[in-house]
């Protein structure tokens, strides 16, 4: 077992890379995709089911978690890891996306954020070194710097200000964390949709010599190919023997396009909360089970996978729990949505291994363009 914190590229294709991601809790094979476990849970899944998709680390949120249960109290239970039962390794992000969007009343300044929480109204304040210090709490393994993101689209200028206050941050963020061998503290690359900006913020970050990196503030509201854009001019500026992390994204196809520019990690709340709302992500596309074409179908989601919710039970069925708003609906297209998404990122490792990511992924894309199969 490795006492260090360390990443290695297996192999390359194209812009393409497989690499691992090595902690003391555990290796992370990447590109990989990090369940969303925002208040210490994966909304509708057992962590066991979550480990058996084939996660090899989840995700996460201390602006949620220092709200309730706290991040002290969590602590005290013996971290977030013992708490949620969850021994591999998990990252944290910073909060500072849902101290933006989500609290009441927030104030900015150099030093930090002051804000009342979205559950009642209670005043806080986060700067670097109170993120920094929650998230040691929390005992995460990968810890995210406190940033300012901003929303597109938006001036030139604001997203300036915004920029160069995430890099101050950074470097409070540096300092505040200090020297953990077995753990790590990403920095995060901003500039908004503006190439010069994100150029510049990458090579100010690089120079700080973190352990790894992210890009934040893309699939705010912009399109997709400004998203893609913006990753062609960043991922570049980074250092190649470090994991490159993309916050927030996204769909398959955000992920194989993003895969394709030089991104090895993944989070996003889409196929959790797809799963809560009655649709499922399949290798044929998504299905929504809320539609009555479903109600007869005695087809499972995909007779071929590995998952039993996509291939032991009926269309009908699940259909009529989502319609009758069972659990058990949600439970189970979670579960078919997070296997479907970790099935993907292996099939992405295997086909980079093999040196056909290009022919791989130009068949994914085709069987989602085939569509679902009409019902019988």
């Amino acid at each position: 077992m490795t006492t260090s914190f360390s990443f290695r590229l297996i192999a390359t294709d194209g812009g393409a890379r497989r690499g691992e991601v090595s902690m003391p809790r555990g290796t992370v094979r990447t590109p990989a995709f990090m369940p969303v476990g925002t208040g210490g849970t994966v909304k509708a899944m057992y962590m066991d089911q979550v480990r058996g998709t084939g996660a090899d680390i989840i995700l996460g949120n201390t602006y949620h978690l220092m709200l309730r249960p706290g991040a002290e109290r969590v602590a005290r239970l013996g971290g977030l890891h013992e708490l949620a039962r969850w021994p591999w390794p998990i990252l944290t992000d910073s909060g500072g996306f849902q101290v933006m969007s989500l609290s009441k009343l927030r104030k900015l300044t150099e030093n930090g954020v002051t804000f009342r929480s979205h559950i009642d109204g209670a005043p806080y304040e986060m700067t670097p070194e109170r993120s920094i210090e929650i998230q040691g709490l929390l005992d995460s393994d990968i810890q995210m710097q406190l940033d300012e993101c901003t929303a597109l689209p938006a001036k030139h200028s604001e997203i300036e200000r915004a920029m160069e206050l995430s890099l101050r941050w950074a470097e409070r963020c540096k300092v505040a964390f200090g020297d953990q061998p077995g753990k790590a503290m990403f920095g995060i690359v901003q500039g908004g949709d503006d190439a010069g900006l994100r150029v510049r913020s990458a090579q100010a970050l690089k120079v700080m010599d973190l352990k790894g990196y992210a890009v934040g503030g893309l699939a705010v509201g912009e399109p997709q190919p400004v998203m893609l854009d913006m990753l062609e001019i960043t991922c570049p500026e980074l250092p190649g023997d470090k994991p490159r992390y993309l916050m927030g994204v996204g769909t398959p196809d955000d992920i194989l396009k993003s895969v394709a520019r030089g991104i090895d990690m993944f989070d996003c709340v889409m196929p959790t909360r797809a799963g809560r709302h009655g649709l499922a992500y399949t290798r044929r596309g998504k299905v929504n089970l809320r539609n009555a074409r479903h109600a007869d179908d005695h087809r499972p989601l995909d007779e071929e996978s590995d998952c039993p919710a996509a291939r032991d039970y009926s269309r009908a069925y699940l259909h009529h729990l989502v319609r009758s708003q069972e659990a058990l609906g949600a439970m189970l297209l979670t579960w078919n949505n997070l296997a479907y998404y970790q099935r993907l990122m292996q099939d992405i490792r295997d086909a980079i291994e093999a040196g056909q990511f290009a022919d791989r992924a130009a068949s994914i894309t085709e069987g989602w363009a085939r569509g679902d199969i009409p019902a019988l």
